[in-house]
């Protein structure tokens, strides 16, 4: 299976069409449906690692201020305990924590409601641990590579430039920031070559670094799915763009990639 890191964005994704869902619905179709999701969320970032086991994860609606409808969607994909004990075991022996208490929250079920609109494919996702530093998450990464052989694919759901104070709250189109377009351009050449250690020391990248990732936690899942890359493995681009001027749509995929672009699928 490839691997994928999503820019998930707005929660009102989930209901919208855009060129951004839409492109999401593309990867779905081109993509053989996997055995499971393992998904590596922005929003479920707090201390110590676990991962959910739940036969029948609940969504969680994580997020305040939204019109009524986004807090009635209901995504019912099942869980997958055996995937869950089995990611336990390729951490070992760093302590996990199997969790009934945590369901499916909008970094991972807003983004799948487009890819798998039918919510068949069971998803486990993976906690974040905000205690740990970036190479921490990067090596789980790499731990978690043979699952992609194993017929799981791997997610990660974040956004590569999280501005929020930067964002542009009102109607009109906001052009990007040249520090958000520079960091998102810098991170896309290190990733088509290949070259991973300047991103798990992203704290180095300078002032379009710290502008772009004010906090690590939508920027982490990224070097997760990073960590799964094999040698010499095509990168591609499958969704690009830069919503409120602040906030980088790009999706990243890891592995051979036959997908049409956002603009193709708009």
């Amino acid at each position: 299976m490839p691997a994928f890191f999503f820019g998930h964005g707005n929660p009102m994704n989930a209901l919208l069409r855009n060129r951004y869902t839409n492109a999401w619905a593309a990867i779905g179709r081109e993509v053989p449906n996997p055995k499971a999701v393992l998904c590596i969320s922005a929003h479920w970032y707090v201390s110590g690692s676990a991962l959910t086991v739940n036969t029948a994860p609940r969504t969680i609606h994580d997020f305040g201020g939204f019109p009524r409808e986004l807090y009635e969607v209901n995504y019912p994909a099942p869980g997958d305990p055996t995937l869950a004990r089995r990611v336990k075991q390729l951490l070992a022996p760093l302590p996990v924590d199997l969790s009934e208490r945590w369901g499916l929250d909008h970094g991972t079920w807003s983004v799948l409601r487009h890819v798998y609109p039918d919510a068949g494919v069971p998803v486990v996702q993976l906690r974040i641990d905000e205690t740990r530093a970036a190479p921490f998450h990067y090596e789980i990464g790499q731990r978690l590579a043979p699952l992609r052989a194993e017929g799981v694919l791997i997610v990660g759901s974040g956004n590569l430039v999280h501005n929020l104070h930067a964002y542009g709250w009102g109607q009109h189109a906001v052009e990007p920031y040249p520090w958000a377009v520079s960091f998102e351009e810098r991170v896309r050449q290190m990733l088509l070559l290949g070259e991973h250690a300047p991103l798990v020391a992203y704290e180095r990248m300078g002032r379009d670094a710290m502008l772009s990732i004010p906090t690590p936690d939508h920027y982490l899942p990224l070097l997760y799915v990073a960590g799964t890359a094999l040698a010499g493995e095509r990168v591609a681009f499958p969704v690009e763009g830069v919503d409120g001027g602040s906030i980088s749509m790009l999706t990243v995929r890891i592995g051979s990639s036959s997908i049409p672009t956002s603009d193709e699928v708009d």
